[in-house]
């Protein structure tokens, strides 16, 4: 049973997030698509929950995120927004609305807030879309980074493989986050590092970082909440640690349904009206 009490903690926002990075209080983060879910991690106590564009392949079933749209985007912040009570709720600006212009990347952040209620956008890279960062950031808007693998790049990187462990890309990315820091965004997450680097990063730059794949000296940490609960067979990469195994759970009673109804097992006199 969760030891988690709602009316104990207030809502999550930007500057409770600052406020647990300066008291060393670690940042629980889950990424979710929709209502349900989001009601589910929301009442287990996380503190931030993601719209990722990993719902390209979570809910979409396409090899990488590079697919997804800006309204599929929209629709599944809506019901996770709805579901979220306490959780800061972010969503994930996909590929093609904001590289290269920063009035399209204003007005699909504009379209995101106005449209879900969300509190906030995630952006993936460094220096190449510091405008468009600094665009939405001039409306108001609450920008989160993204550096280290970026996955929305996965053409250029060729796989998806730990990133930044040469020198030179290391001390780039260390300025990226710096520079994504001084531009006024909120949190970083660092995607799949060496967690040496990722530690200079987090005692480097004044605002939370929320880990995936790099390691525990962040302030936070991030998995899809699919794969860390087992939901996706046969993908186990090393940082996502599996929970529950809820694909076992979930075949084993949908196979019961499947015998009850052929069997005329269900419903029975008592789920009848």
């Amino acid at each position: 049973m969760s030891t988690y009490n709602e009316s104990a903690k207030p809502k999550v926002t930007t500057a409770r997030l600052l406020e647990m990075k300066h008291n060393g209080e670690k940042i629980a983060c889950l990424t979710s698509y929709d209502f349900t879910m989001s009601s589910i991690v929301d009442a287990a106590g996380i503190d931030l929950i993601l719209v990722g564009d990993s719902a390209a392949n979570v809910m979409m079933g396409y090899d990488t995120t590079l697919p997804i749209t800006l309204d599929d985007m929209i629709t599944f912040a809506k019901g996770t927004v709805r579901g979220a009570r306490r959780a800061m709720v972010i969503v994930d600006l996909p590929f093609g609305y904001y590289q290269g212009n920063p009035e399209i990347a204003l007005a699909s952040a504009v379209r995101i807030m106005k449209e879900t209620g969300a509190a906030g956008v995630k952006l993936e890279g460094g220096e190449e879309i510091l405008d468009s960062i600094k665009c939405i950031l001039s409306a108001g808007i609450p920008v989160c980074g993204h550096l280290g693998l970026t996955p929305q790049s996965i053409n250029k990187f060729g796989g998806y493989g730990v990133r930044a462990k040469e020198e030179a890309e290391a001390e780039r990315l260390i300025s990226d986050a710096r520079m994504l820091d001084e531009a006024g965004c909120f949190a970083i997450v660092l995607e799949k590092i060496p967690s040496a680097l990722a530690a200079k990063v987090t005692s480097s730059v004044s605002v939370p970082v929320i880990g995936i794949g790099a390691g525990n000296n962040v302030d936070g940490q991030i998995l899809v909440v699919q794969d860390m609960l087992g939901m996706n067979r046969g993908f186990s990469p090393k940082f996502v640690r599996h929970y529950a195994s809820l694909a076992d759970v979930m075949e084993q009673a949908l196979g019961q349904y499947v015998t009850d109804v052929k069997a005329v097992d269900f419903p029975n006199a008592s789920e009848q009206y």
